[in-house]
């Protein structure tokens, strides 16, 4: 290995005036974040799907991610994927050679002169018969796959838990028990909370980011103030945006 430096070994003769070579310098640098990865996915070694997942699992911050990103990065979506692809290259195959090559067949029922298909399935109308359920059904399996509510993309972001409610309802002291610390101020005068407090909660195995919202009551009672009516405001704007809403009562 030293003589492949460039070096000269312990056994080599080092005597007479020749001098010893130069060692070689060796191209060796720190690799960048995400390089080896990069050089997998250019290699063919990993799909965009398992890149993905492979971020996600980086930097998940619960058992759910965690679970969700280990089951793509299995490979699975990827093949779902690549059999979807697979079957609308055979549908566009079948359908372009139509186009290309139909004009000399029997048309089927499409046909003008044609009063019946052909009887063997061929021709245009025999094919179009063919690719229309095979289409029909691809159709319905993506519409299974994507009507699951964004129920992977909430378990990635994570889930906005708004609570909400009248003052002095509780609100502060249900945030601060959910969180086990003093994340919010508790006190027994009206109108505490002016803004949203935001905490990032793991529930369950879930990411949840749960908001204490100002207290919402009548904006003309009397102690009631512009700050408190833009508290008022945006505990509003927090319930519209989040996925789940709490209600507190006394």
């Amino acid at each position: 290995a030293l003589e492949a430096l460039g070096r000269p070994s312990a056994s080599s003769p080092s005597g007479g005036d020749e001098a010893a070579p130069a060692p070689a310098i060796m191209s060796i640098r720190p690799a960048e974040r995400g390089e080896f990865t990069q050089r997998a996915y250019a290699r063919g070694k990993l799909g965009l799907c398992e890149v993905e997942a492979l971020a996600d699992l980086i930097t998940a911050d619960t058992s759910a991610q965690r679970r969700l990103a280990l089951r793509q990065f299995d490979g699975r979506l990827s093949r779902l994927y690549d059999g979807w692809r697979s079957e609308l290259i055979g549908c566009l195959a079948h359908a372009e050679a139509v186009i290309d090559f139909g004009d000399d067949e029997d048309l089927g029922p499409d046909d003008p002169e044609e009063d019946e298909p052909s009887s063997d399935g061929t021709g245009q109308g025999g094919v179009w018969d063919a690719i229309s359920p095979r289409v029909s059904s691809l159709r319905a399996r993506m519409n299974r796959h994507l009507s699951d509510s964004h129920r992977g993309e909430l378990l990635r972001s994570g889930l906005r838990v708004a609570i909400v409610g009248p003052p002095n309802a509780g609100k502060s002291s249900l945030l601060n028990l959910l969180a086990d610390r003093d994340a919010a101020i508790v006190s027994p005068v009206a109108g505490t909370t002016r803004d949203v407090v935001e905490v990032t909660l793991d529930l369950g195995g879930v990411r949840c980011t749960v908001s204490d919202t100002a207290g919402v009551r009548n904006e003309g009672e009397d102690g009631v103030n512009e700050i408190e009516v833009e508290g008022m405001r945006r505990a509003r704007r927090a319930a519209m945006e989040a996925h789940v809403v709490v209600g507190v009562v006394d």
